[in-house]
Formats: C-alpha cells, sequence, structure tokens
C-alpha cells in the first residue's frame, strides 16, 4: 500500500510541476507593451492633441499652492482645479500649472473639473 502512496504522490508532484512551468512559459510569451492604435481619428484631431496652447501662458508651472494661483490644472488633461479639490492633490507637481483665476484657465483653454464642487459649469 505504500508503494502506491508514493506512486500518488508522484503523479501528484508532476502535475503541479507541469502546471508552473507551462504558467512560466506564458508569461515569458506575452509582449512587454501591445502597440496603441488609434481608430477613426482624423488627422486634424491628431494636431490639436499634439499643438501648444496659443492663450496666454500661466503666471508659474510647477509652482506650489503657496505661490501659485487660484486655480490649478495639469500639462497632461484639460481640466482645471480649485486647491482643495480632490483632483488637483492628484497632479504631480512638476505637471501643475497655476492661474490667477478661473478666466485666465478656460482662455488657456482648459474646462472646469467635474469633481470639483465649487465650480460653475
Amino acid at each position: 500500500m505504500k508503494f502506491e502512496l508514493k506512486d500518488d504522490w508522484f503523479i501528484v508532484g508532476a502535475i503541479i510541476l507541469v502546471a508552473l512551468i507551462g504558467f512560466g512559459a506564458g508569461r515569458l510569451t506575452v509582449p512587454k507593451s501591445l502597440p496603441i492604435q488609434l481608430n477613426n481619428v482624423e488627422k486634424a484631431d491628431i494636431d490639436k492633441l499634439s499643438a501648444e496652447p496659443t492663450a496666454p501662458a500661466p503666471n508659474s508651472v510647477g509652482a506650489t499652492s503657496s505661490q501659485g494661483g487660484k486655480v490649478v490644472a495639469s500639462k497632461n488633461s484639460d481640466k482645471y482645479h480649485l486647491p482643495e479639490c480632490p483632483g488637483a492633490k492628484q497632479i504631480s507637481e512638476q505637471n501643475k500649472i497655476w492661474f490667477d483665476s478661473i478666466e485666465a484657465a478656460q482662455a488657456a483653454g482648459y474646462k472646469p473639473a467635474g469633481n470639483c464642487p465649487g465650480l460653475n459649469q
């Protein structure tokens, strides 16, 4: 009876080993990054994404809230926030753009953030 028990453990161990090897081999064959594919995008839309804003520049870039203005936006977004809004707290310091007023942020092409209480939309 002991002989059968050893055979059972050997089979279970072999199955686990094959499963681990198969999992590892599958992970190795996955590409590191997949290419980004844009469908149904016009050339004009791509130009808008890469174009710099033509509105007046904000008062400071990368400033802290003590040095900044009344409204903050991100270089990577088209939304502006009040400094106490949750979205403003998620913007990294090197991406912050400060404006003296809501009007200045709107003139630069930014829109009010939807999750920021206190901004009229």
